[in-house]
């Protein structure tokens, strides 16, 4: 396998075991490819629930820019239930899962057809 295969199965055991839901696994391979050479650096490749300014990155680059989102209150909400739904607790939220959680959300899937 290759790393990005095993970061996928990562990804996958977060969604089943952390976040109780059963991974469509096209779905979060595409949404891992679009996080680009992001999820090989142990920085950018998690993100921290608690930094106003990284949540703020999310909303504006992902959800605005990749999603086509228009800004309004419901982005950050959207932003901190995938972030109760991962566990609050949980140190290492990785960026796939949360972008594969905010997709399912808002319903964009189509975006990674």
């Amino acid at each position: 396998m290759s790393k990005r295969d095993d970061l996928i199965a990562k990804y996958a055991d977060d969604l089943t075991n952390k976040c109780k839901m059963k991974p469509d696994m096209a779905l979060l391979t595409k949404v891992t490819i679009g996080c680009g050479p992001a999820i090989y650096n142990a920085d950018s490749s998690t993100v921290s629930g608690s930094d106003a300014s990284e949540l703020e990155t999310v909303k504006n680059n992902f959800l605005m820019k990749k999603l086509g989102l228009a800004d309004g209150p419901k982005l950050m909400e959207a932003i901190n239930a995938v972030i109760d739904t991962y566990g609050r607790s949980e140190r290492s939220k990785h960026r796939a899962v949360m972008y594969y959680m905010l997709v399912q959300h808002f319903g964009k899937e189509a975006i990674y057809k």
